[in-house]
């Protein structure tokens, strides 16, 4: 491990060393703010950062059209990590927050993943979520909502560049108990979590210099937590799916150390608003057939059937190699893909499948 530390570049490596500490934190901090059911999400206050918890995200995931209507798959994530380090420091240079952010291009036509990273402290508006609404920013790249409840989103990378609008199209997706998502038995084991299903996306891509309109649909989802998984987890696997015909589902597990399934939950909302709520032995994730990664050797489950209630969806990847190696920033190593859905075998919608703690479990 020491070696591979030790060919980061410097700002890399300390960077490496500042999350380490932050996952490692003492018992005191594991708990910055608590977490508490009924307690009401309020917005536009709750778009934006909650830098008092120890970990928040804003993710959005989608399905975009070129003009020859092939379809890719993209991925903008930025996180937000709360390190416990220097809250009594008044210097700027004090590494309070980091904010790290992953971009991933899911093309057939490639037969791999195209992805990209950054990390950074907060600070000297080169790097920020701020609070009140969403906006988090890190050197070139950006994700801004704007007054009219649209997000503009802005990745440049080497291998691709994104300039995307996502539009709401529906109601804000309260997850759990009015979006309060339990991740556990005990009720710390939560997070604060909403979603954004159905946003229509239109924008350009540029690749090898050369920039195409793109359309398509997306997927946004905002969580924040103090708390930690369950001792056994290894990690979790996450669906986020547009339906065709208007609907949402959602739907998640927590993974023991031997497989087994700790918590599960799944949340399915029709074309007219009514949610259904999903809870342990109601919802059951079956692997249906495996891809073992030749760049880690870690094997993912990446056609996956979810059964929810008496309904089965079964989940078909855009292309087998969608492996994110994020372990320059966030240390971590997940399957992150586009998938077809098929709803009792019928086409049902396209989603994001997120699949964590193959590679080794999470140090959470």
């Amino acid at each position: 491990m020491w070696l591979k530390l030790c060919r980061c570049a410097p700002r890399t490596l300390l960077l490496l060393l500042l999350l380490s500490n932050a996952l490692a934190a003492p018992p005191q901090f594991a708990l910055v703010t608590p977490l508490a059911p009924g307690k009401a999400l309020v917005f536009p206050r709750d778009f934006g950062a909650h830098p008092d918890f120890r970990t928040e995200w804003w993710y959005a995931t989608g399905w975009l059209h070129t003009p020859d209507q092939k379809p890719i798959g993209f991925q903008i994530t930025f996180f937000r990590s709360a390190t416990g380090q220097g809250a009594a420091n008044p210097s700027s240079f004090a590494p309070k927050q980091l904010i790290i952010a992953h971009a991933a291009l899911s093309d057939p036509a490639q037969k791999k993943l195209l992805h990209s990273e950054k990390s950074a402290r907060q600070g000297f508006g080169l790097a920020y979520a701020a609070e009140g609404n969403t906006e988090v920013k890190l050197d070139d790249w950006q994700l801004a909502r704007s007054a009219d409840g649209s997000y503009q989103a802005r990745v440049h990378s080497r291998d691709f560049d994104l300039q995307l609008t996502l539009q709401p199209t529906q109601p804000l997706m309260l997850q759990g108990d009015s979006g309060y998502s339990r991740k556990g038995t005990q009720p710390q084991q939560a997070s604060y979590y909403y979603s954004e299903p159905q946003l229509a996306v239109t924008g350009t891509l540029k690749r090898q210099g050369q920039p195409v309109t793109v359309t398509g649909t997306a997927w946004l989802d905002h969580e924040w937590s103090s708390s930690v998984l369950d001792a056994d987890a290894a990690g979790w696997d996450w669906l986020g799916a547009n339906l065709d015909d208007g609907g949402a589902l959602m739907a998640f597990r927590i993974r023991g150390k031997t497989g087994r399934t700790l918590w599960s939950h799944a949340a399915l909302r029709n074309r007219d608003g009514k949610m259904t709520q999903f809870v342990q032995d109601t919802v059951l994730f079956t692997p249906q057939r495996h891809w073992r990664s030749p760049r880690t050797t870690a094997t993912y489950p990446v056609a996956m059937q979810i059964r929810t209630g008496g309904t089965l969806w079964q989940l078909i990847p855009l292309q087998d190699d969608q492996e994110l190696d994020a372990r320059r920033s966030t240390g971590t190593v997940y399957w992150e893909g586009a998938v077809t859905i098929n709803r009792d075998g019928a086409p049902a919608g396209r989603g994001y499948l997120e699949m964590t703690g193959y590679d080794q479990a999470l140090k959470l």
